[in-house]
């Protein structure tokens, strides 16, 4: 009895298979999933490259701030900056640099 109706499950299963349209049809999804020049994995790895360059962007516009930031603060006290950023003093000044470990 199951050797009766193993064959039936089988040509069912088998006969979109047979079908010329959906063996075309597959064979261009496959060929468009794995072969083409814009195949799922170069995708995944645009992707990952577009994610990287816009933290890079964030990263570079907080930069940009800061150095507006800095360059507001050279404009308002040149000295204090003079002072802060490149250790100057004047003639008659001592300056002692203490470094945090």
């Amino acid at each position: 009895m199951a050797k009766g109706l193993l064959p039936p499950v089988l040509q069912r299963f088998f006969r979109p298979f047979r079908n010329p349209y959906f063996l075309v049809l597959t064979l261009f999804a496959f060929w468009l999933v794995f072969f083409d020049k814009h195949d799922v994995l170069t995708q995944f790895r645009l992707q990952r490259t577009v994610n990287q360059l816009e933290q890079d962007k964030v990263e570079y516009r907080e930069k940009i701030k800061q150095a507006q930031q800095d360059r507001l603060d050279l404009e308002q006290n040149k000295e204090k900056f003079a002072r802060e950023q490149y250790y100057m003093k004047r003639s008659d000044e001592e300056v002692f640099v203490i470094e945090k470990e």
